[in-house]
């Protein structure tokens, strides 16, 4: 069986938010392009998957009550320094020019609004993914 270059069902993302509408929100999106998705609604819970399985891609809520994403990157960096991986990750939230900068300082590669289009969020975890030249072909296949 031959995997076509632009398939995103082999990709794996973890998608980590406290609110349940967002979390299933961005699942529904990402599932909808055949990415499989754990989603998890805290960063202990997070980093308690990362024991089972190397996500692809983490996508995760920054402003989260008793662990926040900030928390959640550093500890994900530690892991990762621990277990030789690399996890692209990208910070979700409803304020965006106040956590963009801080975002990015903390570890996370990408940073998107909560109210982003769906096609932005498969850009993005295409493109964190290394799959960028698939990306574009995913979307406009979907209309």
């Amino acid at each position: 069986l031959t995997v076509l270059p632009h398939t995103l069902d082999d990709l794996q993302v973890l998608v980590v938010d406290d609110e349940t509408d967002a979390r299933e929100f961005v699942t529904a999106v990402l599932e909808s392009h055949g990415i499989r998705v754990t989603a998890v609604a805290t960063a202990a819970a997070a980093l308690e998957a990362m024991e089972q399985f190397h996500p692809d891609v983490l996508v995760s809520d920054i402003r989260m009550p008793h662990e926040d994403g900030y928390s959640l990157i550093s500890k994900v960096r530690a892991l990762e320094a621990k277990k030789g991986w690399h996890i692209p990750a990208a910070a979700l939230t409803a304020y965006l020019e106040e956590d963009r900068s801080k975002a990015l300082a903390a570890g996370f590669e990408s940073h998107l609004h909560k109210l982003a289009q769906p096609t932005e969020l498969i850009e993005m975890v295409t493109r964190l993914a290394g799959r960028a030249s698939t990306s574009t072909s995913a979307i406009r296949s979907t209309g």
